[in-house]
């Protein structure tokens, strides 16, 4: 199979799969997205599912959020890991939203990256999933599968996000990304990974999968 091809199989495969997409992260609007995201950071999103009510109970928007003292968000965000830089991130974040962009997260790159604890992979979710733009973020799933099934060289995050664009089309962008991320979970982990008993790697992963 050329790349192409074998990104045509892939996208058939994971829209048989997972013929509807939604984040798995829980959220109402752009601000309650954002600040979920911001906590996913090296968190799983079932135990940020279980905080954010916590948090969304006192302050659900960025009005409510910076009258909340930073060490009161890093109370309630702790199990999250990373809370004194994520809890500073979010009360700066919320802050900067109001102050510069009359409340209302902004719906740029270039805006969203220029906020505390935001960077291009989280302006990127917070753009395809709040605002719909075509955007295709890059975690550590989808990194590792890339490389796993020969559609990048997976030298860097960056590298593999631009290998991706190149390979599918713009319009798929959005659901596809969480296609790949739900597809790693339940099919193709890092570790104890059956290459062929895989719906994907069976066809098209790298050959010292299967030594």
């Amino acid at each position: 199979m050329t790349r192409p091809e074998k990104a045509a199989f892939v996208s058939r495969k994971l829209a048989e799969l997972y013929p509807r997409t939604s984040i798995p992260l829980d959220n109402e609007d752009p601000f309650t997205l954002l600040v979920a995201v911001v906590l996913s950071a090296q968190c799983t999103d079932k135990k940020v599912n279980e905080i954010t009510p916590l948090l969304f109970a006192k302050a659900r928007t960025p009005q409510q959020m910076v009258k909340l003292d930073v060490k009161e968000i890093e109370d309630i965000i702790r199990p999250c890991g990373l809370s004194p830089m994520k809890s500073k991130g979010i009360h700066g974040l919320s802050r900067i939203i109001l102050e510069k962009h009359k409340g209302k997260v902004p719906n740029t790159f270039a805006a969203l990256e220029a906020l505390p604890s935001v960077g291009h992979k989280t302006a990127s979710v917070v753009m395809s999933q709040a605002f719909g733009f075509p955007a295709f973020p890059v975690d550590t799933h989808i990194h590792r599968l890339a490389y796993r099934w020969t559609l990048s060289t997976g030298k860097s995050v960056e590298h593999t996000e631009a290998d991706l664009k190149k390979l599918f089309p713009e319009d798929s962008w959005n659901a596809l990304h969480l296609r790949i991320i739900f597809f790693g979970r339940e099919h193709c982990p890092a570790k104890g990974h059956d290459a062929r008993k895989c719906p994907i790697c069976s066809h098209i992963g790298r050959a010292e999968l299967f030594k």
